[in-house]
């Protein structure tokens, strides 16, 4: 079974993640800006609250057999400091049912080998 890694991290994060992933023999990643907040609402500087901080998510699928070691390295890279601080991110996994490959017309389910699909 394959599985979905979606990790939401700082942005000064990113290219040190996409890099040990990229070492670890793991270089296929989605990359995308987005914005959010977490359980601290935003942050306050001043007068002025900023309540959508910009992060970056991370996609990733990956063997399941895999799952444990990206997760770990994505953990490690994205942490800051020693104790990790509010605001490193999340890391959410979620199963594949199906892959489809636009170029080649494959689909991979999972359960059996992968298919080629008809138009």
């Amino acid at each position: 079974m394959k599985i979905m890694i979606r990790s939401i991290v700082r942005p000064e994060k990113t290219n040190l993640i996409m890099a040990a992933l990229m070492d670890a023999g793991f270089p296929a990643v989605t990359r995308m800006n987005v914005a959010g907040r977490g359980k601290q609402r935003g942050i306050k500087i001043g007068e002025i609250t900023y309540d959508e901080i910009p992060k970056e998510m991370l996609i990733t699928v990956v063997n399941e057999a895999d799952k444990e070691f990206v997760i770990k390295t994505v953990m490690e890279t994205a942490k800051t400091g020693e104790n990790g601080a509010f605001g490193d991110g999340k890391i959410f996994v979620s199963p594949v049912e199906e892959i489809y490959t636009i170029s080649s017309g494959v689909v991979e389910t999972g359960k059996e080998e992968p298919q080629e699909v008809s138009a």
